[in-house]
């Protein structure tokens, strides 16, 4: 769903809402704490504060935001998230590593998180979907077990496939899970070669890399460093001729080659706006389950394919949620 459709149908859903349920405390100023990757201008996150303020939440009114965009500034996450704490916010809205989540909470004990992250039961962060203990409920987006798939899709989407690249994100990836990759690849006869970063600036050299390997496909794991600088990854895959999959359904959109996953739009839109009107309104955190990705797209693009001179198998292309011509 394109993010106007989604807004769309957003405002039509709440427009159908009894008043009641929509009636905020009179005289209150809420004050909501982002601790985000992107920019406060970025288009998910101006879509993200026109939907709380569809919900009765705004700016300006009775909503007071302080935001910290931590995405080129990885080393002060700690001090972003203590000046949260310190601007004595109801309700801290994070999104991105489990360090960055953890950071949060290390900065709190009390005040509710909202996060979205990998998993955040097998990260430690909580012991239970169902219940979340402690102060941090969220989203799951279960990235990581989706590197695997996102291998597989990229081999069946290229023919004749032989030689692939994995492009990590050191901070986030562990030894298990690059096990997994090279395990699945050999079970396809597939050389995989794998090209690790810390930061923004390593993002083009490893890609260069991964092409000098002579590897003819690229599959992104799943990061928010490499969400952040998504538009250099697509810029330099262009340039090097390498198609690459994706995390998001939306970067195929924006150009892509290929994506599978659930939609960002969805998750962060809707899934952690209801949560932060619940906390909002006063339901603790342990009466806010742990949401996880119920629907997962496939999306192609043959605009980029055919920039690529490849020839996607129409076996392979009818799989797919949505072809972008």
């Amino acid at each position: 769903m394109r993010r106007r459709e989604f807004i769309k149908a957003a405002v039509g859903s709440v427009a159908s809402w009894p008043l009641a349920t929509r009636a905020q405390e009179p005289g209150r100023t809420y004050r909501l704490g982002c601790l985000l990757p992107l920019p406060r201008t970025a288009p998910i996150n101006v879509a993200f504060f026109d939907e709380l303020r569809r919900r009765g939440f705004i700016e300006g009114q009775n909503l007071t935001v302080e935001y910290r965009e931590y995405g080129l500034h990885l080393d002060r996450i700690s001090e972003y998230a203590a000046e949260l704490v310190q601007a004595k916010v109801d309700v801290i809205a994070t999104a991105g590593t489990d360090e960055v989540i953890r950071a949060a909470h290390q900065a709190t004990k009390a005040i509710p998180i909202v996060a979205m992250s990998d998993d955040m039961v097998r990260s430690g962060l909580v012991a239970s979907m169902a219940r979340p203990n402690g102060n941090i409920t969220g989203v799951a987006i279960l990235a990581a077990r989706l590197d695997v798939k996102r291998q597989e899709i990229l081999i069946e989407a290229v023919p004749g496939l032989r030689r692939m690249a994995l492009l990590v994100d050191a901070n986030t990836n562990t030894v298990n899970e690059l096990d997994e990759q090279q395990n699945a690849a050999r079970v396809h006869n597939i050389d995989l070669s794998i090209h690790r970063v810390a930061k923004g600036e390593e993002i083009s050299a490893a890609i260069d890399a991964a092409k000098a390997s002579g590897a003819t496909a690229l599959n992104v794991s799943a990061s928010p460093l490499f969400f952040t600088h998504r538009q250099l990854i697509l810029d330099r895959v262009a340039a090097m001729r390498l198609p690459a999959i994706y995390e998001w359904p939306e970067t195929a959109e924006e150009g892509g080659f290929a994506a599978y996953g659930p939609r960002l739009d969805q998750l962060f839109l809707e899934v952690m706006v209801q949560q932060l009107v619940k906390l909002f309104r006063g339901i603790k955190v342990a009466d806010i389950p742990i949401e996880q990705p119920t629907k997962f797209e496939l999306v192609v693009n043959l605009k980029a394919a055919t920039a690529l001179g490849i020839a996607i198998p129409e076996s392979f292309l009818v799989r797919a949620d949505k072809v972008i011509e």
